[in-house]
């Protein structure tokens, strides 16, 4: 064996460090640093495989499992498939996870489901006696109303359901917030909850643990304190690859004393100039510092600075690919055959480049909302995503089945119960065929429908079930919607007491229907421009990192001030002082995260009017050598010298 072999696999101890704390006799946890391209999928594999030849045969004669939770559903079925559907894994995402330890106590989320409504609708009261009459008061009563009804109903239900990928909008489902939020609370109040977790699960490992719910892993925290000598809690993660805002901070610095803390130092994935180029980018914030392998190539990163200019972006960027065909060698930069994963630093610019910005943007701006936005899993716009654009697909391409199908599967219309005890069921039949019919009247003669016109039909023919954000916008009178919509204008919307997701799903819901698709094909990943979280994990040889403060026009990130071209604000210094996260914090992780996806050559795109400040910061800090960076002066690419 070569030096350079042996050098390559300095990281192999550490699947010997993990699998020691699987000790079924005397567990230990552990928080694994891993690094982008650290190869820690591999890691988690070669242990599980070992711990299935070890200890498979224990773990089934005591009907046990070793759980692991993933961060997509594409991540599940790849570990799934390298493991060989081994039964005593159980690999899921963290919904679905979450979902299979509560599932079975109806009766106690029932009560959670009871206690929760009844202090939501008690929290909507308070505000309505405070506040005054107009449309944010109208709002608050129409889902006072809506929680009231659900609440009433709570006794009729039998039993509750959840689907991980789907709308859960029947009065029997619940919502992907409420399944993560029960399964937190179980875990803190009920004993018997975590007795049940550790002994059907007597190691639980979280990849990706830095993006998990803040709320539910500090109740594996807990269920791993007060359960440590029969329990194993292992955590996968890197937290300079967070990416949600509800994750927890700071993961992996304030751990137990006794946690085993292993570190992966070798990137696999990536060449060597674009790890010294990530190592600089994090350097600020640890001293986790990548070694690269030795078989890999230098690789080639170039650093273009683009002033505001009448030229088109898009031309800007394929005279750039055509520019890295030059520099790199690498005809698939550029042409008809190219092969470039286009990644944006904020979404915000993804969805101004494929047409969605107008429904993206007020959806983005409310906190509650941002997350299930940028995942693809907030029920209003799944609603639209999953029910609304394959029906109207399935029509247009006057695939009459498809439409059947979906509207037996989903319409409350064909509710089994209902449908059964019905006494003209031709009626019901009747019923759905007109209201499928008045539906697609609103895309007649090419129309583009607004969605809250879409929103307004379904609720008039019952034809779905409206998600329960929604209901309050989709039960207003025809008056109250004209109040509405002048709302959005008049000096009510300065209102401190409006409530913000109502007035953002107002502003999302009076744009076009057209909007919907290009959105679903960026959430997942099926456009060029790629989403942080469709790509984590995930690596491309040609990346194109575009960064532009001005077309994102967002508050929660600012390459100008990462790239020392504008100060840090007062919200920022406040923040430095009280240890807080900043806007300059979150877009140095995002960078790191864009980057890191390149396994051989990597262009990065900055749209800045002051390209010398950047030039000569990036320099300072050590990013870019001043051969690797191009400024476009009168509209021609200039190699600085």
């Amino acid at each position: 064996m070569t030096l350079d072999i042996q050098y390559n696999d300095i990281d192999n101890h550490v699947d010997d460090e993990i699998y020691d704390c699987l000790n079924l006799d005397f567990p230990k946890s552990f928080f694994l640093f891993a690094g982008a391209g650290s190869g820690k999928t591999r890691s988690l594999v070669n242990v599980l495989k070992r711990m299935h030849k070890e200890n498979g045969q224990r773990l089934r004669m005591s009907r046990q499992q070793i759980g692991i939770i993933t961060y997509t559903n594409a991540a599940c079925d790849e570990i799934k498939r390298r493991l060989n559907n081994e039964s005593i894994f159980f690999v899921s995402t963290i919904h679905s996870f979450v979902w299979e330890l509560v599932r079975n106590y109806q009766d106690d989320i029932k009560e959670w489901l009871r206690n929760n409504i009844a202090k939501e609708i008690k929290d909507l009261k308070e505000q309505q006696l405070k506040g005054r009459s107009g449309k944010t008061a109208s709002d608050r009563e129409k889902k006072i109303e809506s929680k009231s009804k659900r609440l009433n109903k709570l006794d009729e239900i039998k039993r509750f359901t959840y689907n991980p990928n789907g709308d859960n909008i029947s009065s029997d489902s619940l919502n992907h917030s409420e399944v993560i939020n029960i399964g937190a609370y179980f875990l803190l109040n009920k004993p018997l909850m975590q007795n049940i977790l550790t002994r059907k699960f007597p190691i639980l490992l979280i990849d990706e643990s830095q993006d998990t719910k803040k709320e539910l892993i500090d109740a594996f925290f807990a269920v791993q304190k007060n359960n440590s000598k029969h329990f194993s809690l292992g955590l996968f993660g890197d937290t300079m690859q967070r990416i949600y805002s509800d994750g927890k901070e700071n993961l992996g610095q304030v751990l137990p004393e006794d946690w085993v803390k292993p570190v992966k130092k070798m990137n696999h994935r990536c060449p060597k100039r674009i790890i010294t180029l990530i190592n600089k980018i994090r350097s600020s914030v640890d001293k986790q510092e990548q070694l690269p392998r030795t078989d890999k190539e230098k690789g080639i990163v170039r650093f273009f600075i683009v002033p505001p200019i009448l030229s088109d972006k898009i031309d800007i960027e394929n005279e750039i690919a055509k520019k890295m065909v030059e520099i790199t060698g690498d005809t698939l930069w550029s042409g008809s055959d190219s092969v470039v994963k286009t990644l944006t630093l904020e979404h915000h610019m993804a969805a101004r480049r494929m047409g969605f910005i107008e429904l993206f943007e007020p959806l983005a701006k409310a906190d509650r909302l941002r997350t299930g936005l940028l995942d693809g899993t907030l029920p209003g716009i799944h609603f639209f995503t999953q029910l609304i654009l394959p029906i109207i697909k399935a029509k247009q391409s006057s695939d009459e089945f498809a439409v059947a199908r979906i509207v037996r599967q989903y319409s409350p219309l064909f509710d089994r119960e209902i449908f059964k005890n019905s006494p003209v069921q031709i009626d019901i039949i009747k019923q759905a065929n007109d209201s499928v019919t008045s539906l697609f009247l609103l895309w007649s003669n090419n129309a583009d429908p607004l969605l809250i016109d879409i929103i307004r039909n379904i609720a008039k023919t019952g034809l779905f079930s409206i998600p329960e954000s929604l209901l309050p916008i989709a039960s207003r009178t025809e008056n109250e919607q004209l109040i509405a919509n002048a709302f959005r204008t008049a000096q009510e919307k300065d209102d401190e007491e409006k409530d913000d997701q109502i007035e953002a799903w107002d502003s999302a819901l009076s744009n076009h229907f057209s909007q919907i698709e290009p959105y679903n094909d960026y959430v997942t990943d099926k456009a060029q421009f790629g989403t942080h979280q469709g790509v984590k994990g995930l690596e491309f040889p040609r990346v194109m990192v575009i960064i532009d403060d001005e077309e994102a026009r967002g508050f929660l990130f600012s390459y100008e001030k990462l790239f020392g071209a504008k100060a840090p604000s007062d919200t920022d210094q406040k923040h430095i002082v009280e240890g807080k996260e900043t806007s300059i914090d979150r877009t140095r992780r995002l960078l790191y995260v864009t980057c890191s996806r390149a396994k051989e050559s990597l262009a990065i795109v900055a749209y800045s009017a002051n390209p010398e400040l950047i030039m000569n910061h990036v320099l300072k800090e050590g990013w870019f050598l001043k051969e690797e960076i191009e400024i476009f002066r009168n509209n021609e690419l200039c190699k600085e010298s």
